[in-house]
């Protein structure tokens, strides 16, 4: 009897346990489903009659106004890689090539990732926030009445400001990160300047800023989309109303783009290589 009533016990703990394990799944892949075809709708409305003016005010607004800290982490990035990397080099005496080991892990990793990351810190928490205050004031709801479709109006010029914001971001990091690399390796630690600028251009190759390009462009259709979801959907969150689920979504949104970023970043490496 009480071998029975064990064996229903753990029965019943396992179906619970597989039960929220499918609700989980299914919640994931409707909420990927929606993004996706939130995504597509946002696009196809880029190419609508006067989105132009809209487009360069967020270009500005997400790409001008993060210039700065994108160039203050590449800077650093680019001085404590030339570091750390010259005294690794220099116990096998290869410290000659450390221009192109900084320059390669720049352009096809570091770059694009660090610069997403930035980008959803400072611009991507605006999005969701700004989006999700539209939402729960019910100025959404007013666009509909006047009938002026949202999407077109605050989605598609932020995604399209996002595609060209990204990869130049992305191209500023790389540069300013490699005079990081030459500060410290050549000013500081006394590598040859011509051995590392040589480097530089011997071992880089085309496809490698191409994937990082390519990178770029994926993290700035997720983040955008994700955050740009994220508020638009605010009042659709149970886990809060009002103020709390602005701040909710908004950091589910940066979480949430972050772990994409990287996720995004083993896939694409792994079809690029």
């Amino acid at each position: 009897m009480m071998l029975r009533s064990g064996r229903m016990k753990t029965e019943k703990y396992l179906q619970l346990f597989f039960s929220a394990i499918g609700k989980a799944t299914l919640e994931l892949i409707r909420n990927l489903g929606a993004m996706a075809l939130f995504f597509a709708e946002a696009v196809c409305k880029i190419f609508r009659p006067k989105q132009f003016r809209e487009i360069i005010h967020q270009v500005f607004y997400i790409g001008a106004k993060s210039t700065n800290i994108v160039l203050l982490i590449g800077l650093f990035t680019g001085m404590v890689l030339g570091l750390q990397l010259y005294y690794t080099l220099i116990k096998f005496g290869s410290e000659g090539v450390l221009g192109s080991v900084v320059s390669l892990a720049l352009i096809r990793e570091l770059g694009p990732v660090l610069t997403a990351i930035m980008i959803t810190a400072r611009a991507g928490s605006s999005m969701a926030a700004e989006i999700g205050i539209l939402r729960i004031s019910e100025q959404i709801d007013a666009l509909y009445t006047m009938r002026i479709d949202p999407v077109r109006y605050i989605v598609s010029p932020r995604i399209a400001a996002s595609i060209i914001s990204f990869p130049l971001l992305t191209a500023f990091f790389d540069l300013i990160g490699i005079l990081g690399g030459y500060l410290t390796g050549v000013l500081l630690l006394g590598v040859n300047e011509g051995a590392y600028f040589y480097r530089v251009q011997a071992y880089v190759e085309m496809k490698d800023i191409t994937g990082g390009f390519i990178k770029s462009l994926v993290f700035a259709m997720l983040v955008s989309t994700i955050c740009c979801f994220q508020g638009f959907f605010t009042n659709k969150r149970s886990d809060g109303y009002g103020a709390r689920s602005v701040s909710l979504s908004t950091t589910a949104a940066v979480v949430l783009s972050c772990v994409m970023i990287l996720v995004s970043d083993y896939v694409v490496t792994s079809l690029l290589m």
